[in-house]
């Protein structure tokens, strides 16, 4: 086992020495074999923490240098003392950062109202009306709408900016990982002149 591949391993992913090991030579010694391992027991842990409740948090500040643009986050997470870890401020830092670049409207496609939902799939339908194709097609074309039209609207749903590969919604689950603890965005303003 090559210590300087725990050390990259866990300084790449915020995961413990002993998951990194572990992941590696699970993965036979395979450097991105075991990232990815790491990745989906990350994905089981956010999983398992999602039903916990979140009382405690942080509000974050983000004023752009134009002095144009501000944002107000309120993240959230189970415990006072996450809410002072360097982690949890970066990330919501990098969420209002998000906010002030990408412009979404909601949190996530739970946080739209139906009429909402509703008249967007109305447009897309009135859109298709006359395409002759049939019924099971539509519905795929307008699902497929609405999945790009949430990644325009949606926080959980956008493009992170610092890693295009990766939305929001994993970047969270990868932070509730590294931190242990449930993490929830529980709104968002921004303001713009």
């Amino acid at each position: 086992m090559d210590l300087k591949q725990v050390k990259e391993l866990r300084d790449l992913t915020g995961a413990s020495i002993m998951d990194c090991r572990n992941a590696l030579e699970e993965a036979k010694g395979n450097f991105e074999k075991a990232q990815e391992i790491l990745k989906q027991k990350g994905q089981v842990i956010a999983d398992k923490k999602e039903s916990r409740e979140t009382k405690a948090g942080l509000i974050e500040a983000y004023v752009h240098m134009n002095g144009k643009v501000g944002v107000l986050i309120d993240l959230r997470c189970e415990t006072d003392f996450v809410a002072k870890n360097p982690l949890f401020k970066e990330l919501a830092h990098d969420l209002a950062l998000q906010v002030a670049a990408m412009s979404p409207i909601y949190v996530s496609p739970d946080n739209i109202p139906e009429e909402i939902i509703n008249k967007e799939k109305e447009a897309h339908q009135s859109e298709l009306k006359d395409s002759n194709k049939p019924e099971k097609i539509i519905n795929q074309i307008i699902e497929g709408k609405l999945q790009k039209w949430y990644q325009e609207v949606c926080l959980t749903k956008q493009p992170f900016i610092k890693n295009q590969d990766q939305i929001i919604e994993d970047v969270l689950k990868e932070y509730i990982a590294k931190i242990g603890e449930n993490i929830k965005i529980n709104r968002f303003v921004r303001f713009e002149i």
